[in-house]
């Protein structure tokens, strides 16, 4: 009976996933870690860099993604703290 709930605690372990918000981050982070690698590759290899343009375009966008997260996971902590006060 004991190897058996055991057995069911670790299956339901591994089906926990990552909240969307978490997969987001992980997708923003490495996609700024990708994208610096490859700029920082293309300026050496071409002795020239990439449009300025396109760099404040890309870290602006990913940059804003990852303040946007942030503020919503800080809001939704505020609003379970909240919840457990009353």
């Amino acid at each position: 009976m004991v190897y058996m709930e055991n057995t069911k605690q670790i299956r339901e372990k591994r089906k926990k996933r990552l909240p969307a918000l978490d997969k987001y981050v992980i997708f923003s982070l490495s996609a700024i870690i990708i994208f610096t690698v490859i700029a920082i590759i293309f300026q050496f290899l071409r002795e020239n860099s990439l449009s300025d343009a396109l760099i404040v375009a890309f870290y602006g966008v990913f940059g804003g993604e990852l303040l946007m997260l942030c503020l919503i996971k800080r809001l939704k902590l505020k609003e379970k703290d909240k919840e457990d006060l009353e």
